[in-house]
């Protein structure tokens, strides 16, 4: 609501549609733009984190604009009949993303210390009984359930951490490289089930105006084929095999029966504490639409705010600890990347972009879809996928393009897909490729490539076809 309030306030003082810019202009912001997709592309080259490129490239760009004349200062009249000075960078930032994040982060860190993660995926180990092919099931469908629940880097981290303990009490330590795999590459099917399971999905979601219930409804299918498929690709793949027999059933029974489901809960009142709120706030977020008395306008961003503020009483006097948990380094990074996109509009190198999608979206719609999708992985495989998500969902919605429309899926099936294609496409593979390293399995860059390659076709590939017939 406040969001809102400030782009509507911001239009008053910035009229980028009306004002002519010269196309020199364009192009220069068009290579900085480019300079800054490259240097994310690069970050660990360059050693510096997300926030401190594209920060630099936001002030790079406000400080030219400003120079450019591209941007129009001055005090904004408020119906009150009082005036209000708001910097020009402050409407640019997409407050909503932030508070959801925000919130979202603070709620999965305090629930999670109450062990009810650890608890729920230690259970289905023992209900494995040690068979590698259930366990891989169960182990696979966790990390997308987590992945869609909490955000894919704390899945991979939770789940790959008990497939490396349950994997080496089972004396399968072979099958290591097979599930930690597996288990990242579904992290990124997991995060496109609900509107807020993955970035991209909450930037293309909230500008598409698509609702937490209906972005669930339309995204499960997929979900569930996607998974079934990857799992028994992974089978095939790696030939993981159920136990036959009934000694090696006998023996892996009694190797899973020495986990203790109850030994990371540190109090029972806290952790059903924890599956109460955890409950609560995914219903909540489902209803957010229709919440009365006007709650609704709120946005999904107070409600992540308001839970992550109720589970935080439990440890009221040492929320600190908390609050540095909070990754801020990927807050500073959307501040500074919402700013660079803004700059972008006033630029006119949105327009630019635009024409070429325009172009695009002028074939026949099912040709159209299946570029847009196709190509959207592709970028997204090579450098973050949270730009481009960004940058595609504010050129469909400068084309006016319609909410029901299957291209604002082909933007979040591309971008959440095609982070399975490298292991620098997502974070989770970054994390994935690095709990592969902890277990001192050799793993190269271009090996990763040769092995998820298939696994993200075959994705991508179902998901065309999901948005050609279904959407």
């Amino acid at each position: 609501m406040f969001n809102n309030q400030l782009i509507l306030l911001a239009s008053e003082v910035a009229e980028t549609a009306e004002q002519h810019v010269p196309g020199w202009v364009t192009f220069l912001f068009t290579l900085i733009l480019i300079l800054m997709i490259a240097a994310l592309a690069f970050e660990e080259k360059i050693h510096a984190k997300k926030s401190i490129i594209v920060g630099t490239f936001a002030g790079l760009c406000l400080v030219l604009g400003t120079l450019l004349k591209l941007f129009s200062f001055g005090s904004i009249h408020l119906p009150n009949g009082h005036d209000m000075n708001i910097p020009i960078y402050i409407p640019a930032i997409d407050w909503g993303v932030i508070t959801i994040i925000l919130g979202a982060s603070l709620f999965v860190e305090v629930t999670s210390r109450s062990g009810v993660f650890a608890w729920m995926a230690i259970k289905l180990t023992k209900k494995s009984g040690g068979d590698p092919w259930k366990l891989l099931i169960y182990y696979g469908a966790l990390t997308v359930l987590f992945s869609a629940v909490l955000n894919n880097v704390t899945a991979m981290i939770i789940i790959g951490s008990l497939t490396g303990v349950s994997l080496k009490k089972l004396n399968r330590t072979d099958l290591l490289l097979a599930f930690l795999l597996t288990e990242g590459l579904l992290t990124n099917v997991g995060g496109l089930l609900t509107l807020i399971s993955s970035v991209p999905n909450i930037i293309v979601g909230k500008t598409a105006g698509i609702s937490f219930v209906k972005f669930f409804l339309v995204a499960s299918p997929y979900v569930l084929i996607a998974t079934i498929a990857t799992l028994l690709m992974s089978k095939w793949k790696f030939q993981i095999n159920s136990l036959n027999s009934d000694e090696e059933k006998e023996t892996a029974k009694k190797l899973v029966e020495s986990f203790d489901e109850n030994d990371g809960i540190p109090s029972k009142n806290f952790f059903w504490f924890s599956i109460a709120s955890l409950a609560c706030f995914i219903l909540t977020l489902s209803c957010q639409s229709t919440l009365p008395w006007g709650l609704n306008q709120l946005g999904m961003g107070f409600i992540a705010l308001f839970f992550a503020g109720v589970v935080l009483i439990a440890y009221k006097n040492e929320v600190d600890k908390f609050y540095s948990a909070v990754d801020w380094d990927l807050l500073a990074f959307f501040a500074a990347l919402f700013v660079v996109i803004n700059v972008m509009e006033h630029a006119l190198v949105l327009d630019l972009i635009g024409d070429g999608i325009a172009a695009v979206l002028k074939l026949p719609e099912k040709v159209a879809s299946s570029v847009l999708l196709g190509s959207s992985a592709i970028a997204s495989s090579v450098t973050d996928n949270i730009p481009l998500a960004a940058m595609l969902a504010k050129i469909l919605k400068g084309m006016e393009t319609s909410p029901d429309s299957p291209y604002w899926w082909c933007v979040i099936f591309g971008a959440n897909l095609g982070g399975n294609i490298t292991p620098i496409g997502s974070a989770s593979t970054v994390v994935a490729m690095t709990i592969i390293a902890r277990q001192k399995i050799q793993l190269s860059f271009v090996g990763f490539v040769k092995l998820a390659v298939p696994f993200a076709i075959m994705q991508i590939i179902i998901a065309t076809i999901y948005v050609l017939i279904v959407l």
